[in-house]
């Protein structure tokens, strides 16, 4: 930028300072600031040889805006874009060519969106094709094309039956290209060892990805987002590298057969997606603030792909992740999560023309008397949530303070090793976790070949397909109630234990299965009873003999519901998701019940769901805004310095030297300094940025002549006077002092304080009595408070 263009964004500044200056009084500034604090003439600063810099958009390569695990400004980001706006919205007046300018600024927004989408999409398209033909491979593979999965392969044959719809001759187990055989237990022997060992290759390959190239993309990612969503900063956390390793690892552990999903990291990959577009628009690449609402659209993009629901994945960013979600912001969202629906249609990867593997058509409406065991499917759900929570965060607590964390390649072997032995003999869990919930939804008509429909016909029936009444039930569900028994007791344990491993690992549909095979089992149960004991009073007046009474899919839907709410805490998101998930419009209150349900009972044991809970385990400095603080406590009882610390770190207006700015500045880590008149009065000026402080003197001691360690700066409005000519050039920095720093009195409650720096994003507040400086509150001291409150470790906020 040229000479002209830093005194222009001088001007600005200076503009700001001074809100009593209309626009019409640019003119005249611009001299002023030509000749401010310079010595030097219009003419020298025209050629370029005056001593004025423009340091702030200059930074150098090792000073960033903001650095790395410290908190945003967002009033100073918002305060950035206002001015941007104004520079774009006078400037349009000028030409033409500027309101085009102005245009295709107010436009890149929608442009981000699109990208978003559109590769968001994309990438969770070629994710679930691969996915379902690696987990295949684990037991067989296709002859005429080794890229079909089991289901792709059979497609494309002629000689598949109606009973044998998942056989054919295209399509062999690895025991029967092996040895030809495809019984016997030698057969059984040879699949069951190759399943584990195609586990242990798929999680080993991961683990070790995620461990050499891309150490961020373990694990689900929504704390972490959550955190950053609030103003956190988490440099190379949604960087390019971070990006590539997560889909390729994602990949691979969810085929691996683990305890896991691919949703929750499909909202970290679509967030890698929004922050890679953001840095092609300045707009969004220099404002942390405004790169952060791009963010949380891209997270509703993320749950769209991920459950095919575009609603419900605007609902999901501003319910559980978004910190800060203008109106502006819903709409955008909206609309990347439109495109990245619409995308993921085009592409088709089910091969149903739908977007979700889960949809259901019900054709029994639900009864009023069913609501009893929807909500104690909520109670089951609640008290699952709170099992998980606490054992998990015992056993990552564990993980991160013993030699576990120490070999995580190791632990991610072992638990693939256990988790591959147990489940294959189970077919409940041998497949996928994702075709098994698909099952556990689905009602039984006459075309379904599964165990869980093997009732017993009566020959005499001639009702339509859609109207089958209510049946005994058969051996082979009796069977297999026996096996999601033992299925459910396999996936609450080791799920436990496989969330939060080194590797991307999902929440959404381990949980999903729990509540479903739970829903599945209660389902038939109260179908069985409908059926044996249609005359108890229960079922006298809604369920009659011969009637199609109850549904186990739709138990199996709200069991799900409510077990994915009881650990998540999600409500209004968690419903509209698993409608649009299911198609299921007619039973939405069910699902209200079983999700409201399952919160209430886990909040009595918690208030944290599960994301919350890992932001805490990890010290991420998050202020949420559900917690309550109501405790009497006041501004002096949190600030800096306490009694037994040294005294505040602070500049003068007038008599500190750039030795000893450059010392402090060494020797502290602090994000800023207050700005006093003195150190007697300890009067309130402003408070300085670290980071634009420190450009400013490298700036200033490469490009401004005269200004060596012993010149004196100057935070005052006059201009300094140099008293003798071997006197230093002084360097004045009025332009980067803020002078309306957020102060509070020592006596303001603190539950007014917590409540200011969520409210308004703070990073640091300012305690006075009558203009005079006591201390500094930042966001790390009232999280060590809150902690504190709460009998909790106050060190555990490890973060700036």
């Amino acid at each position: 930028m040229g000479i002209i263009g830093s005194i222009v964004l001088h001007t600005v500044l200076r503009i700001r300072d001074l809100p009593w200056l209309g626009s019409r009084s640019l003119q005249p500034l611009v001299c002023v600031c030509l000749l401010e604090g310079t010595g030097a003439t219009p003419s020298e600063e025209m050629n370029g040889t005056g001593n004025l810099m423009d340091f702030l958009d200059e930074p150098f390569p090792d000073v960033s805006t903001y650095e790395d695990f410290h908190t945003i400004d967002w009033l100073r980001e918002k305060s950035r874009d206002t001015d941007r706006h104004r520079k774009i919205t006078t400037k349009s007046k000028e030409s033409y060519w500027e309101l085009i300018k102005s245009l295709l600024d107010a436009w890149s927004g929608w442009v981000v969106m699109l990208l978003i989408g559109m590769l968001t999409g994309t990438l969770a398209g070629v994710i679930d094709l691969a996915v379902d033909w690696m987990t295949d491979l684990k037991e067989g593979v296709c002859l005429s094309a080794f890229y079909y999965s089991h289901e792709q392969c059979c497609w494309t044959s002629n000689e598949t039956t109606f009973d044998d719809r998942d056989k054919c001759p295209q399509w062999q187990k690895w025991a029967e290209l092996m040895t030809g055989h495809s019984e016997g237990a030698g057969a059984y022997v040879l699949n069951y060892f190759l399943y584990v060992l195609w586990a242990l290759l798929f999680s080993f390959l991961a683990v070790s990805l995620v461990r050499v190239f891309a150490p961020y993309a373990c694990g689900s990612g929504i704390p972490e987002i959550k955190t950053i969503l609030s103003g956190f900063i988490i440099r190379g956390y949604l960087g390019k590298w971070t990006l590539l390793i997560k889909t390729v690892t994602l990949v691979l552990a969810v085929s691996s057969g683990l305890s896991l999903g691919k949703e929750g990291p499909l909202v970290h990959v679509a967030c890698c997606c929004g922050n890679l577009f953001c840095s092609l628009f300045s707009k969004y690449s220099k404002n942390e603030g405004k790169r952060r609402e791009v963010l949380s659209a891209a997270a509703a993009a993320g749950v769209s792909v991920a459950f095919g629901a575009p609603i419900g994945g605007v609902l999901f960013s501003l319910e559980e992740v978004s910190y800060y979600f203008p109106l502006k912001t819903l709409w955008r969202s909206f609309f990347a999560a439109l495109v990245a629906a619409f995308t993921l249609r085009a592409i088709n990867p089910f091969g149903n023309s739908r977007l979700v593997l889960f949809y259901v058509e019900y054709h029994t409406p639900w009864y009023m008397a069913e609501l009893v065991p929807f909500i104690l499917l909520g109670v089951f759900g609640g008290l699952w949530g709170t099992l998980f929570i606490r054992g998990n965060i015992a056993w990552c607590r564990r993980r991160k303070t013993t030699l576990l964390g120490k070999y995580p390649v190791l632990e991610v072997i072992v638990i693939t090793g256990i988790t591959a032995v147990l489940a294959f003999p189970n077919p409940y869990t041998r497949r996928s976790t994702s075709e098994l919930i698909s099952e556990l939804f689905n009602d039984c008509g006459a075309l379904e070949s599964s165990q869980l429909c093997d009732y017993v016909n009566n020959p005499n029936m001639s009702r339509p397909v859609d109207d089958i009444p209510d049946r005994p039930a058969g051996p082979g569900v009796y069977s297999a109630l026996w096996q999601l028994a033992l299925a459910l007791i396999f996936k609450i344990v080791i799920t436990i234990f496989t969330f939060g491993m080194k590797i991307p690992s999902g929440l959404f549909i381990p949980s999903m299965a729990v509540g479903a095979i739970a829903g599945r089992i209660v389902g038939i149960a109260v179908e069985q009873m409908a059926y044996h004991h249609h005359d108890w009073i229960i079922f006298k007046n809604w369920c009659r003999p011969g009637a199609d009474c109850v549904t186990p899919g739709l138990y199996a839907m709200v069991g799900a519901a409510a077990c994915l709410g009881g650990v998540t805490r999600m409500t209004v998101s968690l419903v509209v998701i698993m409608f649009e998930l299911t198609g299921g419009l007619e039973y939405i209150v069910p699902l209200m019940a079983a999700a409201v349900t399952s919160k209430w009972v886990a909040d009595a044991f918690g208030k944290e769901g599960i994301y919350e809970s890992h932001i805490q385990l990890n010290g991420y400095p998050y202020l949420d805004v559900r917690d309550e603080f109501t405790h009497r406590t006041l501004a002096t009882d949190v600030m800096r310095p306490r009694r037994s610390e040294p005294p505040l770190a602070v500049l003068t207006q007038d008599s500190t030297t750039v030795e000893d700015v450059e010392t402090l500045i060494k020797d502290t880590d602090y994000n800023g300094f207050p700005v006093v008149v003195s150190r007697e009065s300890e009067r309130l000026i402003g408070f300085v940025q670290r980071r634009e402080l420190t450009v400013a003197i490298k700036t200033a001691r490469q490009k401004q002549d005269g200004v060596v360690s012993s010149s004196v700066v100057y935070f005052t409005e006059d201009n300094p006077q140099v008293a003798e000519a071997c006197d230093p050039q002084p360097l004045k920095l009025r332009r980067i002092l803020n002078l309306s720093p957020f102060t509070v009195t020592d006596h303001t409650p603190m539950e007014t304080v917590v409540d200011i720096f969520r409210k308004l994003g703070l990073r640091q507040c300012l305690v006075t009595r009558s203009g005079r400086l006591l201390g500094i509150i930042t966001k790390k001291d009232v999280l060590r408070h809150m902690a504190q409150m709460m009998n909790q470790d106050p060190e555990s906020i490890m973060f700036n």
